[in-house]
């Protein structure tokens, strides 16, 4: 019964604590949300659209504008501007005025028409890698498409039926199949890994906070006098408010992910529920064992902000994990993130079953009994030093 009450004590302590501070309730409910909302709303097109595109039209014919109407008609492109010199368009770009421009020489359309392969040039900025790749899709779109009507145009005044002039200019037709996202939307291609990474870099943070404040504010001694020195009740105790909360936020984010933005879930919803603890409880762990291993607060939390703040790049979605150099491929294992991304992945999006993904469960689970190896040492730190700042 003495146990029993003081569980009770040292939750509703937690508790408590948690609702004076309003760094808990800012870092565990608000920032998670707003984090959710920016990032889904963020790319809610789906795509990037309407990215401004110069023209520099120096054949000016009825060919030319026609093609220029045709790119400006394209998702993702509009042509905002003309320019008189190619000079000029390209200061346009560097001003970031324009993500690119096409260059119609003089003579085009008379080149085309007599066969003399002329060229037509495209210039594109790539240093926001989405913009480049994307417009240099159209424009090279645009290419193959101009040259093809001028080339249907002379076939069909040379007597040849629609049938015989695309056997010539497509002899070969593209099936092309999008499988899991066929709508190519980078919202719900990037959103799913930006919202829990960043929400499980927030529960690194707080765990981390939540430990080293109370040396640091010398109420460790009322804390462990609670829970009758008791380290390992003392820190369960501490965790579990928080567990609580965070898993509420996280499958609060999968709900208006999967189940108001419609976000494709084929694996269903007990694998997105078993995701979410996992990730929340393994991220917990894994702040845990980085205190127990440097009881600082500063220096702890500074390891968690890194750590956190690399999973964006380990986690593999921007680039694959198996084109990384292999010491990073062997050190992408140590990011929670990176987890659940391969569980979400197989389980979730592609529906495989979970003994696909086995390997990364085994993992979260080892993140989740880290603490064990560093509880003694996480004992000593709260009994012996005091706060180093």
């Amino acid at each position: 019964m003495e146990n029993h009450g003081n569980i009770y004590a040292l939750l509703k302590r937690e508790v408590l604590n948690l609702l004076r501070h309003p760094i808990y309730i800012s870092c565990m409910v608000v920032l998670p949300l707003l984090v959710t909302l920016f990032f889904t709303s963020l790319m809610n097109e789906g795509q990037p659209v309407e990215m401004p595109i110069g023209v520099v039209d120096d054949d000016n014919t009825t060919v030319t504008r026609k093609l220029t109407r045709m790119i400006d008609g394209f998702q993702s492109s509009a042509v905002v501007a003309h320019y008189p010199t190619v000079e000029e368009a390209r200061k346009a770009m560097q001003r970031n005025e324009v993500y690119g421009f096409i260059y119609f020489p003089e003579h085009l359309t008379q080149d085309l028409l007599s066969a003399r392969q002329p060229r037509m040039s495209i210039y594109y900025s790539n240093t926001s890698l989405t913009a480049g790749a994307l417009l240099y899709k159209e424009m090279k779109v645009l290419c193959t498409l101009g040259s093809a009507a001028v080339g249907q145009s002379t076939l069909q005044a040379k007597g040849a039926t629609p049938e015989q002039t695309m056997a010539l200019l497509q002899p070969i037709t593209l099936d092309t199949h999008y499988i899991g996202n066929p709508w190519v939307n980078y919202n719900i291609y990037l959103s799913t890994m930006l919202v829990p990474t960043c929400l499980l870099l927030f529960v690194f943070l707080i765990t981390v906070y939540s430990l080293g404040t109370e040396i640091k504010f010398d109420t460790h001694k009322q804390w462990l006098a609670l829970a009758g020195n008791n380290f390992a009740l003392a820190l369960f105790t501490k965790l579990l408010p928080q567990s609580l909360i965070f898993i509420t936020t996280m499958l609060f984010s999968m709900v208006y992910m999967f189940g108001v933005l419609h976000f494709p879930a084929p694996g269903g919803v007990w694998n997105l529920l078993l995701l979410g603890i996992l990730s929340v409880i393994a991220a917990q762990g894994f702040a845990v064992f980085m205190f127990g291993l440097i009881p600082s607060l500063r220096m702890s939390m500074s390891i968690c902000s890194l750590w956190g703040v690399l999973s964006f790049s380990m986690v593999g979605t921007t680039f694959p994990i198996f084109a990384m150099d292999a010491p990073l491929q062997a050190l992408s294992w140590l990011f929670p993130m990176r987890h659940y991304y391969l569980i979400y992945q197989l389980c979730v999006f592609n529906d495989y079953p979970l003994t696909d993904a086995l390997p990364s469960i085994i993992a979260l689970l080892t993140f989740t009994i880290l603490p064990a190896f560093v509880i003694r040492r996480m004992k000593k730190a709260f009994y012996e030093y005091g706060y180093q700042p």
